[in-house]
């Protein structure tokens, strides 16, 4: 069974566009929960009435979830504890209130999150404010339209979907009590100057949904409070970017299969079934065989017992056929192909970085689509809400007003932090350009401040100058500091020029 068998097994509702169904259907795989639509346990292979059962109607019992796996990993290389990036702005006011913002409500926690729903293609971040404060909700983009202007500026974003009377009574709406179990339509839409909520209808229903006044709410911010992020940078207006696992989807249906399969071998094999040849029994006396297959056996004249074994290189070549998948699948997603066992201790950052370079590759894309394309524009969305919300924004204690939004870049630290040994090795190295005159002072004190992670590594140079220029002792480089055999002082090569 592939993945378009098993995709045309899902409910498809009516009234919704086909990419609501495909974004649904790669949730289900992001979730496990790909293989819950089929009747059958793997173990069942026949049904009641006796009739076989094929494997693409049975669950598997192995799941390996390699795609979630790459999508976890990738997300942890994205914003993981020592990835995520520093706001560099040109008013420090603005990079303090951005810091204490994501300190505040656990951006880092909430950008995860984005990134890993975010990975069937897009996902939206929904911005309110409650009390002066922002409040962020991630929301899965299969029931959400979005609509952007000639100028690429969300204009409107539209969610509609279907749910059960019962659920909109426990949300507040009025529905009687015989079409609690009917389903509805629940819609509404965000705009430049208005959030309108519509009136839930019997999806059997032809008339026409209309405003419901009460929870409609105009908010006359000028802009749209969702930020949209696509899982890939793509053109135009198209609402959804690549998905990050849908192409190795197939091989881990195979792989998922295949383990499942060797599992139940394994477990035959730990209880083979006894074949037994009764020979000629004029009294036909039933069974010749009772209890396991240690029992003790006496058979008639021209009887045979056998067991029915499985070759034990059969197991081997399931796990060999498994390491081959695993691997194509790794390949196709841009996943870590590292064991963890194989790696010595005391590894360099370098070093661990090859050895994971597919996935950095992966991640480096994923800084773009949610940093560049998400991040960004989310912190420039709460600039936005300093200035149009009276009073201004109350994040972590303090009132922020008209924060400028100009300048506003990222900063990403290393991949892996480096070793003190490769910041010594730098440092060496840097200090003989400089000795050589390949390179300049400031340049050196660039790449350093660089590798070790300071954000802003031009501020470090001026506060290094600073130290200069006050007298404060600078380590020398060994040419500066060698004397002769007589205790006379000697000369670098740049005194001597």
């Amino acid at each position: 069974m592939d993945w378009q068998t098993l995709k045309a097994k899902y409910p498809r509702p009516n009234g919704l566009p086909e990419r609501a169904i495909r974004i649904e259907a790669l949730l289900r795989v992001l979730d496990g929960a790909q293989y819950d639509i089929l009747p059958h346990d793997f173990m069942t292979e026949r049904s009641g009435a006796g009739e076989y059962i094929p494997l693409s109607q049975r669950r598997p019992s192995v799941r390996t979830n390699l795609c979630r796996t790459v999508v976890d990993d990738s997300v942890s290389l994205l914003f993981g504890d020592t990835h995520w990036p520093t706001l560099c702005a040109e008013k420090e006011q603005t990079s303090d209130a951005m810091e204490a913002f994501s300190r505040s409500i656990g951006l880092p926690a909430v950008m995860s999150l984005a990134a890993t729903r975010g990975s069937v293609g897009s996902v939206a971040v929904l911005v309110e404010i409650h009390e002066r404060r922002p409040v962020l909700t991630v929301l899965d983009t299969a029931y959400l339209t979005p609509t952007w202007d000639d100028a690429g500026v969300l204009v409107s974003v539209r969610e509609r979907y279907q749910t059960k009377g019962r659920d909109l009574a426990a949300r507040g709406y009025m529905i009687p009590d015989d079409q609690m179990t009917l389903s509805f339509w629940w819609e509404r839409e965000y705009t430049r100057t208005d959030a309108v909520y519509m009136t839930p209808v019997p999806v059997s229903a032809t008339i026409a949904p209309t405003k419901d006044e009460a929870r409609s709410v105009q908010h006359g911010l000028d802009f749209v409070p969702i930020v949209w992020m696509r899982n890939s940078e793509v053109t135009g207006d198209t609402p959804d970017g690549q998905c990050t696992f849908e192409m190795a989807i197939d091989t881990v249906i195979e792989a998922d299969y295949l383990m499942s399969q060797g599992c139940r071998a394994l477990r035959y094999a730990s209880d083979p079934t006894l074949v037994l040849t009764s020979g000629n029994d004029p009294l036909g006396s039933g069974p010749a065989h009772e209890g396991g297959s240690a029992s003790a056996l006496q058979l008639p004249p021209g009887g045979d017992a056998k067991l029915l074994e499985i070759n034990g290189h059969a197991s081997g070549a399931v796990l060999s056929q498994y390491q081959e998948l695993r691997a194509l699948v790794l390949e196709q997603l841009h996943g870590n192909r590292a064991h963890s066992d194989k790696i010595a201790a005391g590894t360099s950052g370098r070093a661990m970085e090859m050895m994971c370079l597919p996935l950095v590759w992966l991640a480096s894309r994923l800084r773009q689509a949610y940093g560049d394309s998400g991040l960004v524009p989310l912190y420039r969305m709460i600039c936005d809400f300093s200035r149009v919300i009276d009073g201004g924004l109350e994040i972590d204690g303090v009132t922020f007003k008209e924060l400028d939004p100009a300048g506003m870049r990222l900063h990403w630290p290393s991949w892996f932090e480096p070793s003190e040994t490769e910041l010594l090795a730098l440092a060496q190295a840097l200090v003989t350009a400089v000795d050589g005159g390949l390179i300049a002072n400031e340049t050196a004190c660039v790449i350093y401040a660089g590798r070790l992670g300071i954000p802003d590594a031009n501020s470090e140079w001026e506060r290094v100058k600073a130290e200069i220029s006050s007298g404060a002792k600078v380590a020398k480089s060994p040419k500066e500091t060698r004397t002769d055999a007589n205790g006379g002082k000697t000369l670098s090569h740049q005194e001597t020029a």
